[in-house]
């Protein structure tokens, strides 16, 4: 059997008590933030941190992105939201460390997910919202065979301007045949 959370450059592993500082150094960083959240950035408390990493919900299942080479982590992945009558569930991805952006990092994990979400949660949609502004997660998405579904029209204001929120789904066919 191929192993499922693990990629060739990087592995999906639970939280350490290590990884706190540096989710919360992505936490406070705005730029990241800003590609995440509607919310107006809000750095959270390493007692908030701790709480987020150790939910232990039956409709959540939250991972490190860790680099083989070293074990350090990168960023998280979560499938969160799960309707498990419906098998539905929502994605969501961060590379923290802005030095992995754009180096395969993110697709690799998001590989390492899907696979975990179809073939051992036995789900049948994900679905996931993205900002119209950012365009690298949206090419990501599309290279991983997620369909643009629809769009909140100018939905969020950032620095003057209205963006949309785009919803993006996979249905697990469409996941095979990828």
């Amino acid at each position: 059997m191929k192993a499922l959370l693990t990629g060739t450059r990087i592995y999906l592993s639970g939280f350490e008590d290590e990884d706190v500082p540096y989710i919360k150094k992505w936490n406070g960083n705005e730029g990241v933030q800003r590609l995440l959240d509607a919310l107006p950035p809000k750095p959270k408390s390493v007692e908030e941190i701790k709480k987020w990493i150790g939910e232990k919900e039956n409709t959540a299942f939250r991972f490190a992105i860790r680099l083989k080479e070293d074990a350090r982590i990168i960023g998280y992945v979560e499938l969160d939201g799960i309707l498990w009558t419906h098998r539905v569930g929502w994605v969501s991805i961060a590379i923290g460390e802005e030095e992995f952006w754009g180096n395969g990092y993110g697709k690799e994990a998001l590989e390492c997910l899907l696979s975990y979400a179809f073939q051992e949660l036995n789900l049948y949609r994900l679905q996931l919202t993205v900002f119209s502004y950012n365009k690298r997660a949206i090419r990501l998405y599309e290279s991983l065979g997620f369909k643009k579904e629809g769009s909140f029209r100018q939905f969020l204001q950032r620095d003057g301007a209205r963006y949309d929120m785009d919803l993006f789904g996979l249905l697990v066919d469409e996941w095979k045949e990828g």
